[in-house]
C-alpha cells in the first residue's frame, strides 16, 4: 500500500505545483499576443496618408480601413459626437505638430479592431522615436477624488479659453460610457510638454461601461497607461519599453487590471524614476477631497518584467528601479502575478507605517517574485524584516525564486512572436528569497 500511495501523492504534489505556476502571470491556453501586437514597429511601412484629421470633430465620423489618416495638431472629438474606426485602419500622428487625439466628456471613440486587423496609431516619421507625438486622451464623467472637476487644459497651452470646458473630466456617473478600445496599438506617443509629458493613453474619469481590452502601448516617451479617477476594468493591456511608468493609477481610481503585461528595458527610461506599476491617491494631498474614494487597484494575472541580461551590472549603473510603487492612502490587491528582475520588487512610499492596518490595504497573494534585488521595502529604509515576515507567511502563497529569463518565460526572446507566459516545470522555487541583495547591489 505504501508503494502505491507514495507515487500518487508525488504526482498530485507535482501537478498542483505546475498548475499553480501556470496560473501566475499572464495566462491563456494560447499566446494571446499573437497577430495583433507588434514588438518591432519601426519596421512597419503604413504608406502615405490619404486623409487628414484636424481641429474639432463635432459630428459622427467614421474612419475607413482603405484610407491612411494623418492626425494633425490637437484633434478634439466634441459635442457628444462619435468617432468610429474600422478594424485595420492606420492613423499616422504628425511629428511636426505633435499631434494628439482627445475624446471630450460626452463624446465617444469606437475603435474596435480585431486580432488579425488591429487599429494602429503611430508616428509619421521615417525613423520613429519615443515621444514623436502626444497620445490619446479619453475624458469621462465618472468620479475622481479631486475637488470639483478635473481638467487636462495644461496639456494644451495654446488652447482658446472658450474651449477649456472641453478639457474637463469627472462627475458622478460611475457607469459612464466613452466607447470601445479593443485590439488597438499606440506607438511612439508621449511627447514632452512645457510642464510634463503626454501619456500613450490617458483615461480620466472614465466609467465602467467603457470597453478597454487588448491595447498595446509601445515605446512611449512617458507613461504608457495613465488613469485618473474613474471606475473601469482593463483587460490584456501591453506596455512595451516605455520611458515612463507602464501603468500609473491616481486620484481615486477604482480599477481591475487583468491579464496584462509590462516589459521594461534598463536602457529605455526617462530621467525621473519610472516603474511598471505605480498606485497613488494624489500627487499633492491639498488637491483631493478625502471624503471621496481613495485609489483602489485590483491586479490579477499581471507579468511585470525587466528585460536585463546583466541585472547586477544594470543595478550598479542605476538603470533598474523597483517594479511596483505604492503611495500613501492607496489600496493595492495584487495576486497571481509575476514580478521579475527589479530593484527591489516592491517599494512603499516613505511615511507608510508598517502595521496591520496599512498592510491590509496592500495585499500580495499567490505571487511569484523572481530574480529581484530584494522583495518589499519602505522607501529609504533598508530594514524590511517586518515586511518579509508578513508577506512571507505561508498563508499568502507567495513564491520566491532566482531563475534566468529563458528558464522562466516560454519564449520571450522570439523577436516576432514572443511568449511571456511562465514556462511550466522550469521554475525552481524556494520559501526564502534566494537572490540576496548583497549578490547584486545596494538595498533601497
Amino acid at each position: 500500500m505504501k508503494n502505491l500511495t507514495h507515487p500518487i501523492w508525488l504526482f498530485l504534489f507535482v501537478f498542483g505545483i505546475s498548475f499553480a505556476q501556470q496560473e501566475k502571470g499572464i495566462i491563456g491556453t494560447d499566446n494571446w499576443l499573437k497577430n495583433w501586437t507588434e514588438f518591432n514597429p519601426n519596421q512597419e511601412d503604413p504608406g502615405e496618408p490619404t486623409q487628414i484629421l484636424t481641429g474639432k470633430i463635432s459630428k459622427d465620423t467614421k474612419l475607413s480601413k482603405r484610407e491612411v489618416y494623418l492626425l494633425l495638431g490637437n484633434v478634439f472629438v466634441v459635442d457628444s459626437a462619435t468617432l468610429s474606426i474600422e478594424p485595420g485602419t492606420v492613423i499616422l500622428a504628425d511629428y511636426k505638430t505633435k499631434a494628439s487625439l482627445t475624446i471630450a466628456k460626452g463624446a465617444k471613440l469606437m475603435a474596435n479592431g480585431s486580432v488579425t486587423d488591429p487599429i494602429v496609431f503611430t508616428s509619421n516619421r521615417d525613423v520613429k522615436r519615443a515621444g514623436d507625438w502626444g497620445g490619446i486622451i479619453i475624458l469621462g464623467d465618472a468620479p475622481s477624488n479631486k475637488f470639483g472637476n478635473g481638467s487636462v487644459a495644461s496639456y494644451f497651452p495654446d488652447l482658446n479659453p472658450s474651449d477649456y470646458p472641453k478639457t474637463n473630466f469627472g462627475g458622478a456617473n460611475t457607469e459612464s460610457y466613452s466607447g470601445v478600445l479593443s485590439y488597438v496599438r499606440i506607438e511612439y506617443a508621449g511627447k514632452r510638454m512645457r510642464d510634463g509629458y503626454f501619456s500613450g493613453l490617458l483615461l480620466a474619469g472614465v466609467g465602467s461601461k467603457t470597453v478597454l481590452k487588448n491595447i498595446m502601448v509601445s515605446y512611449s516617451g512617458a507613461n504608457s497607461f495613465q488613469v485618473w479617477g474613474g471606475n473601469l476594468t482593463l483587460d490584456r493591456l501591453v506596455s512595451y519599453k516605455s520611458s515612463g511608468n507602464d501603468f500609473k493609477f491616481n486620484f481615486g481610481t477604482q480599477v481591475a487590471l487583468n491579464n496584462s503585461l509590462a516589459v521594461r528595458s534598463p536602457f529605455v527610461s526617462s530621467s525621473y524614476r519610472a516603474r511598471c506599476l505605480q498606485v497613488a491617491s494624489y500627487d499633492d494631498q491639498r488637491e483631493v477631497d478625502f471624503s471621496k474614494s481613495l485609489t483602489h487597484v485590483k491586479a490579477e494575472n499581471i507579468t511585470l518584467l525587466n528585460e536585463s541580461n546583466d541585472l547586477k551590472g544594470d543595478i550598479s549603473r542605476g538603470l533598474v528601479n523597483e517594479g511596483v510603487y505604492v503611495g500613501k492612502s492607496a489600496y493595492l490587491d495584487m495576486n497571481k502575478s509575476v514580478i521579475s528582475g527589479f530593484n527591489p520588487a516592491v517599494l512603499f512610499e516613505d511615511g507608510i507605517v508598517v502595521n496591520q492596518q496599512n498592510l491590509e490595504k496592500i495585499k500580495f497573494t499567490d505571487m511569484y517574485f523572481n530574480n529581484c534585488n530584494g522583495n518589499i521595502y519602505v522607501e529609504y529604509n533598508s530594514n524590511n524584516e517586518d515586511l518579509e515576515n508578513w508577506y512571507g507567511n505561508s498563508s499568502f502563497l507567495n513564491v520566491y525564486s532566482k531563475s534566468a529569463n529563458d528558464e522562466t518565460f516560454i519564449d520571450m526572446y522570439n523577436k516576432k512572436r514572443p511568449d511571456y507566459r511562465l514556462r511550466i516545470n522550469k521554475i525552481i522555487a524556494s520559501e526564502k528569497d534566494n537572490l540576496a541583495s548583497e549578490d547584486i547591489g545596494a538595498q533601497p
